[in-house]
């Protein structure tokens, strides 16, 4: 009512100076519509008689061409009412131009109405650079609600304000239009255009029993957009320079996706609004030089979407079916553990009966543990011998050794007896090893022989060994809290931003299959990674049950156990699992906000895995020279490091810095496997490896140990191969690149260790065959969906969310979500291949168990 009686005053006010006027300028049509326009009062009390103000009572849908400049100013008034229905919004559009307007002397439209004040210059200025000519904005909406004032009063009045201070007549074209599809309908498309002075919004009303909607805007153009959602309420920041003040926003190129929550709106409705950049460098990374009069071409035509959202109840089957599809390997597990430990289906020193093991350890003589360290066994005199007259190198073996090699079957033969004389070299305790003042002398004699045993390289203390193994996982655990609990309390004050500024490009989310639960902007790409802690805890538990059988077999049969089969040490096993279990964790946190700051948070413990796994297989078949707990999480804490450097700090000076490092690195590691640790690093190391190369590689025909020569030479092929790649390509995702050397290397020896068990002559258990090929069919369905590529980090965040793509299993998961399934499945699968590999030999003298 107060306005309205403002209204009516200030036309009579207006028509009442408006008598005192004269005509205006000359070079208007004469067709023209204007009224009579007053003087007006000076700000020292002055009455002016050279200023006019055209009133005109302007209609919709009428375009009006008039003129300003310093001394006239038009003033368009526009009288309606919402009686037309309850529960409408009536929605204006005001449309502005003027070629002939200068940056010094605009034209300013000023629009008032009972929401509030709107006002804009033509040229509009966006970034202070770029200038368009033609402006239209959306005024805020009028809702004639029941209860509210225009019920009382449906009489409405706009008042816009054209004015100019440009000492010469300026002219422009006006007009304003009621917007009769103002409002978004649901599950219909709405096509509409947009441009930096041009942008659009509209208004969306949850309907009955809808709780949230996905919001979907798609166009074939890339040029740069931001899409923003915002309450109801004025004013409505619809301008590059503001649209960030309010509500929550994304940039987009092709394609943009909200998932919006009817609870976090008052009034259970929200506005979509569409702004074009001046610029395609927020979208697409690159800055492009925009020339004059290009701004006019910058018009995007966009289809928007607002669709239903799968119900709660598929939350449910997607948690529990996950939860329920890997508690089957816990149910599979303790069946195989009940079927081949309890129902006689295998047989190991602990199964077999007394008998038998008499039969086993019937070699042993009184005074069999003596101090002589430099007695060696009679297998490894005998084995020496065999390698020197057959002309054969360690891994191409003669048929007399190789049937010497069998493993010993419970009822069959006993094995020879060890004459009195003859010592057992592996019954040495560390300190007899390591502390004597000929310890590297001793080191020299067994590591250096061309043909190698397991017993050779396991004369140190089962205890002694056990503990320093046991550091693996200990130190794993203490690590992964003080790496973890940062990494939490980081991305979940990025996801408290994320929420406070509606900031979405922050995280680069999958956003057409993105579920929010709690705090958690996208649920289901978190609670994915419930494979790795589920799988690593099961695990865990598999080898703590294999650990205590073995402790059992220890404390029973001490000397049997010393002497058949690999010796069991099962540190490293437990830090695979710790390290598994982590792997969840991280990458579950990194997916709270995945982007490109945090992204070492999900590759950090597949570096340690990948590690682990290489030291494990190592350890095998070199118990005595393994790498320290310490020494391993150093260097693979400089690894990760390295990444983090590559990730921030990725330039070519780099790359080539990085390549250098990666082929001295490789070389120094492979003098150190090739002479087994019996290698110094000092100042003379590249006059020594020279010496090398001079007597392995020119001057002879073959090198002194030819398996390890040759897997360490292909392994220096692909290493070198993968820096020099580097180096030259420069791949943008350096942590991936990095990955994929590890993985490379950890598959390279996997093949060398399964090939070599092969050419030995052993064997591999049918149960250990099923599980690598199962691992293989596992690994390329898991390849399979990593490389969809649903997100990008080292992209833009609209250029990511172009590749974002719908669920794919139970409408609640996407690729990525079963390349978590799939590749969770497939470490467990190569940690048991690892676990079990080597289960043929639990039989086998240790002493004729070869070295590879």
């Amino acid at each position: 009512m107060v306005g309205s009686v403002f209204g009516v005053l200030y036309l009579i006010f207006i028509s009442g100076i408006a008598s005192q006027g004269r005509k205006a300028n000359d070079h208007l049509d004469e067709d023209t519509d204007y009224g009579r326009v007053g003087s007006v009062v000076s700000p020292h009390g002055d009455l002016k008689n050279d200023f006019q103000t055209l009133v005109v009572d302007a209609e919709f849908g009428t375009t009006y061409k008039e003129i300003v400049d310093l001394k006239s100013q038009i003033l368009f008034v526009y009288n309606f009412n919402v009686t037309e229905g309850l529960n409408q919004t009536t929605a204006v559009r005001v449309s502005v131009s003027s070629i002939n307007s200068t940056s010094s002397s605009p034209v300013m439209v000023v629009v008032r109405q009972r929401q509030g004040i709107m006002s804009w210059a033509v040229p509009l200025f966006i970034d202070y650079i770029y200038a368009y000519s033609s402006v239209s904005r959306t005024l805020c909406p009028i809702f004639h609600l029941s209860g509210s004032d225009t019920e009382e009063d449906p009489q409405q009045q706009i008042f816009v304000e054209v004015s100019s201070m440009a000492v010469n007549a300026t002219p422009f074209t006006f007009s304003a239009e009621r917007l009769p599809d103002f409002e978004l309908r649901h599950s219909e498309m709405k096509n509409t255009t947009v441009s930096p002075s041009e942008p659009q919004y509209f208004l969306y009303k949850f309907p009955e029993k809808v709780t949230s909607v996905l919001i979907k805007v798609k166009s074939d153009s890339i040029t740069c957009m931001v899409v923003s959602i915002q309450d109801v309420r004025c004013p409505v920041y619809d301008l590059d320079r503001n649209v960030e003040f309010a509500g929550k926003y994304q940039t987009m190129s092709t394609q943009a996706a909200m998932l919006l929550q009817a609870s976090d709106y008052e009034h259970k409705q929200f506005y979509v609004v569409l702004i074009v950049k001046p610029l395609d460098l927020d979208c697409l990374g690159i800055e492009q030089i925009q020339t004059t009069g290009a701004s006019t071409a910058r018009g995007k035509n966009v289809t928007i979407l607002v669709e239903d959202t799968i119900p709660k109840s598929q939350y449910y089957k997607g948690i529990f079916a996950a939860v329920g599809f890997f508690s089957i390997f816990y149910v599979i597990a303790g069946a195989m553990l009940c079927c081949f430990h309890r129902c006689g289906t295998s047989k190991s020193l602990m199964e077999i009966s007394d008998s038998e093991r008499d039969k086993l350890t019937g070699f042993i003589q009184p005074g069999y543990h003596t101090t002589n360290q430099n007695a060696g066994t009679p297998s490894d005199i005998d084995s020496s011998q065999s390698f020197v007259q057959s002309g054969a190198t360690y891994g191409s073996m003669s048929s007399n050794l190789a049937k010497e090699l069998e493993p010993v079957v419970p009822g069959q033969a006993t094995p020879p007896q060890t004459p009195p004389g003859h010592h057992r070299a592996d019954s040495l305790d560390e300190s007899d090893v390591d502390f004597l003042h000929d310890a590297n002398e001793e080191k020299d004699i067994f590591r250096t022989k061309t043909a190698l045993f397991v017993s050779d390289l396991a004369r140190k203390s089962r205890k002694k060994l056990s503990k320093l193994y046991k550091i693996y996982h200990w130190n794993l655990f203490t690590i992964a809290i003080f790496y973890g609990l940062p990494v939490a309390q980081l991305v979940i004050t990025y996801q408290n931003v994320l929420v406070a500024t509606g900031n979405e490009d922050l995280c680069y989310y999958n956003f057409d299959c993105a579920h929010p639960l709690g705090v958690l902007s996208c649920f289901n790409n978190v609670f994915s990674n419930i494979g790795y802690v589920l799988l690593g805890i099961l695990f865990i538990l598999l080898v703590w049950h294999r650990d205590s059988s073995h402790k059992r077999l220890v404390r029973e049969h001490g000397d049997v156990e010393q002497r058949f089969g690999i010796p069991q040490h099962f540190g490293l096993f437990y830090a695979m699992g710790v390290a598994l279990v982590m792997e969840g964790v991280m990458s579950a946190c990194y997916h709270v906000c995945p982007n490109y700051s945090n992204f070492q948070f999900d590759t950090s413990f597949m570096y340690i895995i990948a590690c682990l796994c290489m030291l494990k297989i190592y350890q095998s078949r070199h118990p005595d020279i393994n790498a320290k707990a310490y020494q391993a999480y150093l260097c693979m804490a400089l690894v990760i490091f390295m990444a983090v450097i590559g990730v921030v700090y990725a330039t070519r000076l780099f790359w080539i810095m990085y390549a250098i490092v990666h082929m001295l690195v490789s070389l120094l590691l492979s003098a150190q496997i090739y002479y087994m640790g019996r290698w110094q690093i000092d100042r003379y190391i590249f006059k020594r490896l020279w010496y090398v190369f001079v007597t392995d590689c020119l001057k002879c025909a073959r090198p002194t140990y030819r398996d390890r020569f040759t897997l360490l030479l292909i392994g220096n092929a692909i290493n070198w191969s993968f820096a020099i790649y580097g180096a030259i390509k420069q791949p943008a995702d350096f942590a991936s690149y990095l990955l994929a050397i590890f993985i490379g290397n950890l598959l390279l020896y996997c093949l060398f260790y399964i090939l070599m068990k092969l050419l030995t002559g052993e064997k591999i258990k049918m149960v250990a065959i099923f599980i690598i090929l199962l691992s293989m069919v596992t690994w390329g369905s898991a390849l399979y969906f990593f490389f969809s590529h649903l997100t990008s980090w080292h992209k833009t965040p609209a250029g990511s969310r172009e590749s974002n793509r719908d669920c794919i299993l139970l409408e609640f998961y996407d690729a990525h979500d079963v390349w978590h399934f799939m590749s969770a499945v497939s470490l467990f699968l190569s940690f048991l291949i690892l676990l079990l590999l080597d289960d043929d030999l639990s039989l086998k003298r240790r002493d004729r168990i070869p070295v590879f």
